[in-house]
């Protein structure tokens, strides 16, 4: 009986062994001849819509080059908040490149590679309104983007603000802030330095309150294709091309947060 068991066990290994494993995502997007990306056309100048209705920004100049990497064109389609994490988990897109902070919290739900870029949570304010700092907030009507990093900061750090929650932080938050039906809005620094030096009825506030990792997001379940985007924003970083394209969108002067091209 034990020679028969053996047999069958060998069968059935050697059987094993010649099924190919389950096709990553690196085979499942050049098979399907088109990578599905999810980028942030909510604000200036990380993603937007140009004057043709074109997604433009540095986060789409960052998935244009890594479809390029891959070989197929890109579909994009514009995310924002929940929506980021809850489209890569359904499956109805592929990466996410949508200035998403990499936070303990969402690694429980996707992975991460390491930072494209860095910014910081700030606070923006109406020039003319007296706000000096946080304490200054209190009782004062703040646009938060829903399901944000901003959000959580702002309710813990001000828990008596008055929150209004737009979706999109461009146009909608922005058009409130112009408008003055709020008085501050919390947003990332590489979001509002740029409004700031756009409308001069707006003010930053001095200081960040994080220090957020921005990192390429996809589904669990491929470490392969984690350690690929790894490898493309190194390339990214170390090419010079990360340097060139954050000084094309904040300007010639500006002083790209320091990366780790470590993979």
């Amino acid at each position: 009986m034990r020679p028969i068991l053996t047999f069958l066990a060998a069968a059935a290994l050697s059987v094993a062994l010649a099924v190919p494993a389950f096709a990553g995502m690196l085979d499942d997007i050049r098979s399907r001849g088109t990578v599905r990306i999810g980028v942030s056309l909510g604000g200036e100048p990380i993603g937007f819509r140009d004057a043709q209705n074109n997604p433009v920004g540095y986060d789409v100049d960052v998935a244009t080059m890594l479809a390029a990497k891959l070989g197929v064109p890109v579909e994009f389609t514009d995310v924002s908040g929940d929506a980021r994490i809850s489209m890569l988990v359904s499956g109805q897109l592929d990466i996410v490149v949508a200035n998403t902070s990499a936070t303990l919290e969402r690694a429980k739900t996707v992975d991460f590679s390491i930072p494209y870029n860095r910014a910081g949570l700030r606070v923006i304010v109406q020039a003319d309104s007296g706000i000096k700092d946080l304490k200054d907030l209190a009782g004062k009507s703040i646009v938060v983007g829903r399901g944000t990093t901003g959000e959580t900061f702002i309710k813990k750090a001000v828990p008596d603000a008055n929150l209004v929650y737009v979706d999109q932080f461009a146009p909608d938050g922005v058009l409130q802030l112009q408008q003055k039906r709020v008085d501050a809005a919390i947003e990332d620094s590489s979001l509002l330095d740029y409004l700031a030096t756009k409308n001069p009825s707006l003010v930053t506030l001095p200081g960040l309150y994080s220090n957020d990792p921005i990192g390429i997001a996809v589904a669990k379940g491929d470490p392969e294709f984690v350690r690929w985007l790894d490898m493309f924003v190194s390339d990214y970083i170390q090419s010079g091309a990360y340097e060139a394209n954050y000084k094309k969108w904040w300007g010639d002067k500006a002083n790209p947060p320091k990366l780790n091209p470590i993979w």
